[in-house]
């Protein structure tokens, strides 16, 4: 893609411009924020470095790049966490500087920021990435600082400290200094004092001089002054203050390096603001069409309401579907479940995970399109749910082409992680989707691919290389959470392409068991494996682990110790959270009933003569259920969802719902197919 890189001067900008270019991106002009006041170094702002801004003017000749630049204007007027746009804050000095770039470049794609650790300016960037139409990347994200600092010094990255303001440096001393040199000091402070050796903290900022992005030429600082802000006797605070610098011609300089025009510093100011006409939102005209259609009597939405939380689908039947594209048909899926929402008080914000359906996996771009015009980042104040997205037949099951399901939590506190940038941590997720949501101690991670983060393409191998890159993942996620897949697992749900051969499953399944044993100290969660027709963007294995995340915000969690593994023969098998959740699978093998039915001259596997038996199996399933919920001090009041998942080729519908029916009859529990949202039996105290 072509990229406009964010600069400040420091080494984290200049270091992100860098694995751009690793990662095949070109860097097509620089853009920079800077004071009001030429004299000021830095600025009171929780957005953006300042000091040395004097000196960033000479980036544009040094790397050959046009550079834009704007005074900050605003403030940092919306201090929470996430943010909404806000007039007059400093945020939208940034999203005005972006909007001059893309008018002079409409081929843009992407914005490069040098982002590592601070989620506030992350979803700052993201926020102007998304209102621009443009992909945030921010290749140092989540990055070991101690590493980093040693692939930015071996990388050629030749940067100076500009600030202190941390225990054991010294503006006097320390500015100026090479950060190469001061390398072995700032690991000796980490040992210490713990601050960051990357200066995440505000520790210390700096100024690059030079880099192997400057291809022209390097910087000299000739004169400076030390500014002490504050003359603290454990912590002071200074600032170098650039007075005087040139431009040193590298030797290595060269015709063929020369740019191709000559570059230029264009300052955004009043009146470009004035002459801007801000690009169109997606238009909410088709969502307002399917709030106004009085056609949606003709849904099957069922809600199953358990104390503070419930699951809600959402789903057409196939007579229903001929004459809609999968546009309208999931619009007016999800209208229904708003509409259902706002009837209880509530709204997308309050949905925890969603689960999406597809008939062919080819109308994913499509139905994604609609997903995303329905359920904004607005509408979601606590932030958005989490996803996975699988195809299977549904027409094949007098169905419509898409089916959702969500899992909602009714006025509980949630915690949302949601980054959108393109990374090395683990896959972005641009849009109204979330890699994970915690609520009531309990994880709900998205499905995640074998995709390779930074690229968000899918790793070669074949389904065991796409399982190990999955779980990896899968493991960046969860350590966000202070947790990990080893030791808080409580259930993991695997879904196999079908092009997946039975021998590369098998050897999928022996990368998730030795990945689950790598570690001393592991809990071994109970793994269904399920066959589904497509994954999006043609992967082999999806994988969807639901956590115990007790202590998200402290420290490395031990929730294996409070994890309770239960089984019932080899078919049966669940997870007790004490006081939080329940999650059990049970399995009708296949040769299970098979042996007992004749299979000659028939469409299915089973059919009625197959009821008796399947039934028995059913009978056999709520019993263990029950003792098990029992066990768990727990009862079917508690349920908050249960699915029956069976092969469309093996066995019909209609005799799936019979044999449910009957089994639930029998038993003195009153069940229907309505009431079946999730895979398994998952409940709630």
């Amino acid at each position: 893609m072509k990229v406009v890189a964010l600069i400040s001067g420091g080494k984290d900008s200049c270091y992100a411009m860098m694995r751009c270019i690793d990662h095949g991106h070109e860097i097509v002009a620089l853009a920079n924020l800077l004071p009001m006041d030429e004299s000021v170094d830095e600025l009171d702002s929780f957005m953006y470095q300042t000091v040395g801004h004097q000196v960033v003017v000479a980036y544009a000749q040094c790397m050959g790049l046009p550079l834009y630049r704007r005074r900050i204007r605003g403030s940092s007027r919306l201090q929470e966490l996430r943010y909404t746009q806000t007039e007059y804050d400093e945020v939208e000095d940034l999203f005005l500087l972006l909007r001059a770039v893309q008018i002079d470049f409409p081929e843009l794609g992407a914005v490069s920021s040098g982002a590592i650790a601070s989620d506030y300016q992350r979803m700052r960037v993201e926020n102007v990435c998304s209102r621009l139409g443009l992909i945030s990347l921010a290749y140092l994200w989540k990055q070991e600082q101690d590493d980093l600092l040693q692939q930015m010094i071996a990388g050629g990255i030749n940067a100076v400290l500009v600030k202190v303001a941390a225990m054991g440096l010294n503006p006097h001393t320390h500015l100026g200094k090479n950060l190469a040199d001061m390398q072995p000091f700032l690991r000796k402070l980490n040992m210490h004092f713990g601050i960051n050796v990357c200066g995440e903290g505000g520790e210390y900022e700096t100024l690059t001089l030079d880099c192997p992005l400057f291809k022209h030429y390097r910087i000299s600082l000739d004169e400076f002054d030390i500014v002490q802000h504050s003359p603290d006797t454990i912590a002071p605070v200074g600032v170098l203050h650039p007075s005087k610098f040139h431009l040193e011609t590298k030797i290595s300089t060269s015709s063929a390096l020369q740019p191709t025009s000559e570059p230029f510093v264009k300052d955004i100011g009043v009146e470009f603001e004035e002459s801007l006409v801000t690009p169109k939102e997606a238009d909410a005209s088709s969502a307002q069409s399917w709030q106004s259609v009085s056609r949606l009597d003709i849904l099957s939405d069922s809600c199953a309401r358990r104390h503070g939380a419930f699951a809600v689908h959402s789903l057409w039947t196939k007579s229903r579907v001929n004459d809609l594209g999968i546009e309208e048909e999931l619009g007016f899926l999800l209208t229904a479940i708003q509409k259902d929402l706002k009837e209880d008080g509530l709204s997308w914000g309050d949905v925890l995970y969603i689960h999406l359906y597809l008939n062919d996996m080819e109308t994913f771009m499509l139905a994604n399109q609609t997903y995303m015009q329905v359920i904004t980042e607005k509408l979601c104040i606590n932030g958005v749910p989490s996803r996975s997205t699988v195809g299977i037949d549904l027409l094949g099951n007098n169905l419509g082409r898409v089916m959702v399901e969500a899992v909602v939590a009714k006025k509980m506190v949630k915690k949302v992680l949601h980054v959108q940038s393109i990374s090395c941590w683990a896959p972005s997720c641009i849009g109204p989707y979330s890699q994970a949501t915690v609520c009531h101690d309990m994880l709900y991670m998205a499905g995640q691919l074998g995709l390779d983060p930074p690229t968000m393409a899918l790793v070669c191998g074949g389904p065991a290389s796409e399982m190990k890159q999955a779980l990896k993942n899968c493991e960046a996620v969860a350590l966000a959470f202070s947790v990990s897949i080893m030791r808080s697992c409580v259930s993991i749900l695997v879904y196999c392409s079908s092009s997946v051969q039975i021998l590369e499953r098998k050897e999928a399944e022996t990368v998730l068991e030795n990945f689950l044993r790598s570690t001393e100290r592991f809990f071994e969660p109970p793994i269904v494996y399920v066959k589904v027709r497509a994954l999006p963007k043609g992967a082999a294995i999806e994988v969807e682990p639901f956590l115990y995340a007790p202590c998200y915000g402290g420290e490395s969690s031990e929730s294996s110790s409070e994890l309770r593994r239960f089984r019932r023969g080899e078919r049966c098998q669940g997870t007790i959270v004490p006081e939080r959740s329940f999650r059990a699978f049970y399995s009708i093998p296949f040769n299970v009933v098979l042996k007992d039915v004749d299979t000659a001259n028939r469409d299915f596997a089973f059919d009625l003569g197959s009821l008796p038996f399947i039934c028995a199996e059913l009978e056999l399933c709520l019993q263990i259920f029950s003792e098990m919920l029992a066990e768990a001090c727990l009862d079917w009041q508690n349920v908050l969802a249960f699915r029956v998942m069976f092969d469309s080729k093996l066995v019909s519908d209609e005799l799936v719902v019979a044999a449910w029916n009957y089994a639930t009859n029998s038993s003195g529990r009153d069940m229907n197919m309505d009431d079946l949202v999730t895979l398994d039996l998952l409940a709630f105290p």
